[in-house]
This record gives C-alpha cells, sequence and structure tokens, in this order.
C-alpha cells in the first residue's frame, strides 16, 4: 500500500506516526541553529507549508519530548546537529485560525497561549510569592473569553518563558505560525485598531524585551509594518520570497514534485508545469504543496489553490490602490507582466502605496518575481494557470463587473454563441459603475483586455501587435481546438453611426489582413461604441 496522501495535516509528529507521504525538510533545522538569530520572519502565501514546517522545528526542539523516532533516517540526524534534538524549552502557537470576529480572533489567541500553560503546568505548580501573583492574574485572563482584548495578556509570553528558563536553566525557542493573520483580519474586518495595540504588546515583550530567548521564528504573510507592531526590534531578521534563505523548504522543489507525483503514479509533465509550476523562492523555482498533493489525490488538472482571506484581503486594498496602480494592473493583464517597483518588507494597509501593494500581490502567491531590474524595481508575472484563474475574480471585483456575466461572455467566445456573446457584451457595458471613463476607443479595448484574463488557460491574447498590414486592437488566439477571434474597436459620439462604425471595424480586419497567421476557424467582431450603447458585427470566415 502507498502512503496515505497528507492532506490537511498540519502537525509534524501525526505526519510521521500516522506514515502519511512526508517531504523531508529537515535541513531547515540545521540552517535555523546554524544561523543563531534572534528573530527570524519567514513571509509566504498561505499553503505553502508554513504550519508543518513550525510543527517540525518545535518537535525537533521541545525539551519535553522524545522525537528520536520520529527524526529517524531523516537528513537533520546526519549532520552535527543530531545531537541537539530535544534540548530546549519549546513555546509553538499557531495564529492561522484567528479568523473571523474580534471576539473568535482574540479568543483563539487565548487558547493558543493556555495550551502551552498546560502543557508546562507541572512547572507552574511550585511558584515563588512573587511569581505566583502574576501567574494568577496571567491566567485570570487568559481564559476570560468574555474579553475581546489581548491588553491584560501581553506579558503572557514572556512570562512563560522566564519560568521555563528558570525550571530547564536553558533559553527558550518560541515559535509563531501566521502571526499576521489577526492583522491582516482586523484589517478586513474594520478593526485592525482593536487588536493591534495588544498583539504588538504580547510579541514585543516576548521577542525583543524577554531575556529569556533563545531563538524566535515567526511566519507569515508580509511583515507588518516595523514602526508599529515591530517597533524598535532590531533584531528581526525578515526572509521575503526574494531571500536565499530558506528558500528551499516551502514548497516543493522541481525534484521533490517529480518524486511525489512518480510515488503515486502521475508524471511531471508540461501541463502539470503550467498549472502548479512558476514560483520563484529566493534561487529556487518552486512548486504550490497544496496543489501537488490535491492533484496527486484527486489527478485531475484543476485549480486547488483558492485562498479566500487573502482574497479579500487583497480586493480591500484594491479600492484604496492609487492610479499607477490601475495602471499598472492593466499593463500587467495585457502582457502578462510588469516591471515596476515592489516594496516587499512593509504592509500595504499601514504604508498604503503602490508599492507595497505589488509587494503584498508577491508576498500573498498572486504574481511571482521573475527578476531584478535594478534596486526595488522587478519584473513581475501571474505564475501559472492556477493563479491565473484567481486573477479572474480579481479582474471581476476590479472592473466592478459580476462573474457570471464575464463567464457568461467567454462562454459565448468559446462556443461560437454569437446572440449570447452580444447581450453578455451589452449587460456588461450597462452594469459599468457609472464613474468607469468610457470616453474613447482605448477605454473599451482596455476593458476587455483585462476581462480576456478569464481565457489565458485556452487563447493567447494578443493586444495592439503588427498582424497583417496594421496593428489589430485584439487577437485571441486559439491554443485549443476553438475558434481564434479577431478584435476591433471603434468610439462614436453620434449614436446614428454605430452601426456603420461596427460595419467599419469589421471591414478594417479584412482589408488589414489581421488574421493572416491564424488557422482554423476565425470570427472577426466590429464593436462600435457611443457610451454604454454598442453596436457588434460578428462575422464568421
Amino acid at each position: 500500500m502507498k502512503k496515505a496522501i497528507p492532506l490537511g495535516i498540519m502537525d509534524y509528529e501525526k505526519l510521521i506516526k500516522d506514515d502519511y507521504y512526508a517531504v523531508d525538510k529537515t535541513l531547515m533545522i540545521k540552517d535555523f541553529l546554524e544561523r543563531k538569530s534572534s528573530v527570524t520572519l519567514i513571509t509566504r502565501p498561505r499553503r505553502f507549508g508554513k504550519t508543518i514546517n513550525m510543527s517540525m522545528m518545535a518537535e525537533f526542539l521541545d525539551i519535553t519530548k522524545d522525537s528520536k523516532e520520529i527524526f529517524k533516517d531523516t537528513k537533520i540526524m546526519k549532520t552535527n546537529y543530531a545531537d541537539q534534538i530535544n534540548q530546549y524549552p519549546t513555546i509553538f502557537i499557531t495564529f492561522a485560525g484567528a479568523k473571523n470576529s474580534l471576539q473568535e480572533i482574540v479568543s483563539w489567541i487565548k487558547r493558543g497561549i493556555l495550551k502551552e500553560y498546560q502543557r508546562y503546568k507541572f512547572i507552574l505548580n511550585d511558584l515563588d510569592e512573587f511569581d505566583k501573583p502574576v501567574y494568577e492574574a496571567i491566567k485570570k485572563e487568559l481564559i476570560n473569553f468574555d474579553n475581546n482584548q489581548l491588553n491584560d495578556i501581553t506579558d503572557s509570553l514572556s512570562f512563560l518563558m522566564e519560568q521555563l528558563e528558570k525550571y530547564y536553566q536553558k533559553k527558550v525557542m518560541l515559535f509563531i505560525d501566521e502571526y499576521d493573520t489577526p492583522f491582516i483580519e482586523g484589517h478586513v474586518g474594520g478593526f485592525y485598531n482593536e487588536i493591534k495595540g495588544g498583539l504588538a504588546g504580547l510579541l514585543h515583550n516576548a521577542l525583543k524585551l524577554s531575556s529569556s530567548l533563545q531563538y524566535a521564528m515567526l511566519t507569515g504573510i508580509q511583515r507588518v509594518a516595523k514602526e508599529s507592531i515591530f517597533s524598535d526590534l532590531n533584531n528581526l531578521i525578515v526572509c521575503t520570497v526574494m531571500d536565499k534563505r530558506y528558500d528551499q523548504y516551502f514548497g516543493f522543489t522541481e525534484t521533490e514534485t517529480e518524486t511525489l507525483l512518480k510515488y503515486y503514479d502521475l508524471r511531471l509533465n508540461d501541463e502539470v508545469r503550467e498549472m502548479y509550476d512558476g514560483y520563484h523562492m529566493g534561487e529556487v523555482e518552486i512548486y504550490n504543496p497544496w496543489s501537488i498533493i490535491n492533484y496527486a489525490d484527486n489527478k485531475e488538472l484543476i485549480p486547488y489553490w483558492v485562498n479566500t482571506s487573502s482574497n479579500i484581503m487583497i480586493k480591500k486594498v484594491m479600492e484604496k490602490s492609487e492610479v499607477s496602480f490601475k495602471e499598472g494592473y492593466e499593463t500587467l493583464i495585457r502582457q502578462g507582466y510588469l516591471d515596476t517597483q515592489i516594496m516587499m518588507e512593509t504592509s500595504f494597509y499601514e504604508q498604503s502605496q503602490t508599492e507595497s501593494l505589488w509587494g503584498l500581490f508577491v508576498n500573498a502567491g498572486y504574481l511571482t518575481i521573475e527578476q531584478m531590474i535594478r534596486k526595488n524595481r522587478y519584473r513581475i508575472r501571474i505564475p501559472n494557470e492556477e493563479v491565473q484563474q484567481e486573477f479572474m475574480s480579481l479582474t471581476a471585483y476590479y472592473l466592478q463587473v459580476s462573474e457570471s456575466i464575464l463567464d457568461d461572455l467567454f462562454y459565448a467566445v468559446e462556443t461560437k454563441d454569437k446572440k449570447l456573446f452580444e447581450n453578455s457584451y451589452k449587460n456588461i457595458l450597462m452594469t459599468l459603475p457609472s464613474y468607469y471613463d468610457l470616453k474613447d476607443e482605448n477605454s473599451y479595448h482596455m476593458m476587455i483586455l483585462g476581462m480576456s484574463a478569464w481565457l489565458t488557460s485556452e487563447y493567447e491574447i494578443i493586444s495592439n501587435q503588427e498582424a497583417g498590414l496594421g496593428r489589430c486592437d485584439i487577437i485571441l488566439k486559439a491554443k485549443k481546438a476553438l475558434p481564434s477571434y479577431v478584435i476591433e474597436f471603434k468610439y462614436t459620439k453620434d449614436k446614428k453611426e454605430i452601426e456603420k462604425e461596427s460595419e467599419e471595424a469589421v471591414k478594417q480586419i479584412i482589408e488589414k489582413e489581421y488574421s493572416k497567421k491564424l488557422k482554423g476557424e476565425i470570427v472577426y467582431i466590429g464593436l462600435a461604441h457611443c457610451g454604454k450603447e454598442v453596436e457588434v458585427k460578428w462575422v464568421e470566415k
């Protein structure tokens, strides 16, 4: 029998003991101990293996456990750090489930800390006369789930660390997984200020002020701006997706992906690469691990990476974006990549500028960095077809058009349904917000180009490139057994002229031979506009 596929497994001990398929990332422990960084923050997209890696680190180091059997035959046990196993008092907390309402978030954080207090209750039973009242006060607030604040437990981690050091005569390893989830949820839910102060104090006291800390590691999507959350935390090392440090440990490398798929009788071919590959972490090409293990389980080449919280977060910040972001977004959709400035180490919702918004897109996994052009300027692109489909939802939101109407429009393209195409396109124009600027041919051109993100798996999108004897507005060149399309836009201020203009558009397509290099079925579409009114001329070649 083959090993079970580890879908949703977040606990390293369970992963190994229950004989799930495991990719050996244990050399991350060696790197961590070797670097001796006081506090390390690693930013990666959701579902890229952060929680299981943090669980692995805690399992190896935790002095209360005997993990030799769990790590038997792993890479770490073949290094000089094998004797470090189970040698440190260790605290491991995940904020991954700290979501939804303020009360639920505070409750999750308190329960996570309480769980660690319960694990170490044997060292808290015999406190001296000075520590005991502090412990009782902290315990009282930790179990007070009616209090939606964290301000009264800001010393809870640092106090536990102090007691652990006293008991074991060793400093403490601290791991906090998905530390920024409460901040993101607070931003999305409108209670960011309510969560920020208490959580900042909790982290600051444990990571900066505590003399009991040996090393700490945090993971999250992004770094929350240093001047508020990590104020004067000058011992913080930040490893973004561009950093070479730890680049191979989150997500699957090409070799790891190929080995896993082969084990489950699947091949790593071009179709799999197009769907799930494309991420660049430091100097390593990385596959989305969540998608790969779901594909191994399901054996269907479909999108699996759907991240609701990240999606909502990005939609929220897109609402506040500058004009420069909107121009860049349209360029990204039009040509498939964008050369722009990126700020990776600060969060958009604390420094709301275009550079940090692009950084959020990269950190959250919606874009990847293809190359550095010069300092702080990079070429970014959508990594693969799976994420491309997520951009459909973002683009619909960006245009404030119903996803179902867009789906109808492009289903009409795939099925060569003239009537559905015409009705859907008219519906889109009628439902566009009144402030959407439809002032010339280019306005409609950019709108359709943005929507064409929905078609990139079926069509090559060609815009304003030389074709035949001129430059065509948009060509949808079929990649599969589908009709190709040549689309030309016209604009007039006279409603009486739009029918004539649509005919002129098709005439231009034919005379300029825009379809010269296309094969198979071809449809010419002339779109003439006057405000939100349109005339569609549809000619099948």
